[in-house]
């Protein structure tokens, strides 16, 4: 579970901002001024904070820069109002991640904490016993779990869609022929091999693809193999 630290002098966008991240399985740590990030962050394990630019004591902007002075990698994404455009590029300048805009739509919210969360677990800098992950854009592989998860949602598969995501996820690039997939996963001769992948690669597709007909992650090589593409 990640811990998101939630800082607004507004107790009422804070408590909203509580309850979209809830109901996404986040634990969110409340604060309402800049001083009382700064002791939460430093006392508790956050994995990333949305900061209000405008507080008291100490804003959003002083508290980013204090942060990455201290050479913290915590992802920062600021709240901003439609008139702080200058405070957006500072924010941006002086080391925070992203912002957003208030009044926000819920499902950006969301987007925008995922798309942090997924990148600064991609650069490792969030410390887990898991190291078995394999990763390609949104596509995570946790093989210690044997799990796999889309843009944070976990995806069901059966043990062989597994084995087979898993082996072009490790090897994303590569392009695997019919043949040496069907003997790195069944481990046996690949006679009459062609239809059993191809319906395994489409229920794989079925259930990792926004579009299976235009597949952004499982790519066929025509006349070769299939690979998962390189992100």
């Amino acid at each position: 579970m990640y811990n998101i630290l939630v800082c607004d002098d507004d107790k009422d966008i804070v408590e909203a901002i509580q309850i979209y991240l809830s109901a996404e399985g986040y634990k969110v740590i409340k604060a309402y001024n800049g001083k009382e990030a700064i002791e939460i962050i430093n006392s508790n394990e956050i994995h990333l904070a949305l900061l209000d630019i405008m507080m008291p004591q100490m804003d959003g902007i002083r508290v980013t820069m204090k942060l990455r002075e201290n050479n913290s990698t915590l992802p920062i994404i600021l709240l901003t109002a439609k008139s702080e455009d200058s405070d957006k590029v500072l924010g941006l300048n002086v080391g925070a991640d992203d912002y957003i805009t208030k009044p926000f739509n819920p499902l950006e919210l969301i987007a925008r904490v995922k798309s942090a969360l997924r990148r600064y677990t991609k650069l490792g800098s969030i410390v887990t016993e898991e190291q078995n992950i394999y990763s390609s854009g949104g596509l995570v592989v946790n093989d210690d779990r044997k799990e796999v998860y889309v843009d944070d949602e976990l995806i069901k598969l059966t043990p062989i869609e597994y084995n087979l995501l898993k082996l072009l996820v490790k090897n994303k690039g590569r392009v695997f022929s019919i043949n040496e997939i069907y003997e790195l996963i069944w481990n046996e001769p690949s006679y009459g091999a062609d239809n059993i992948v191809a319906v395994h690669i489409r229920h794989i597709r079925e259930k990792i693809e926004i579009n299976p007909k235009e597949p952004k992650y499982l790519k066929v090589a025509w006349g070769i193999g299939y690979k998962v593409e390189k992100y």
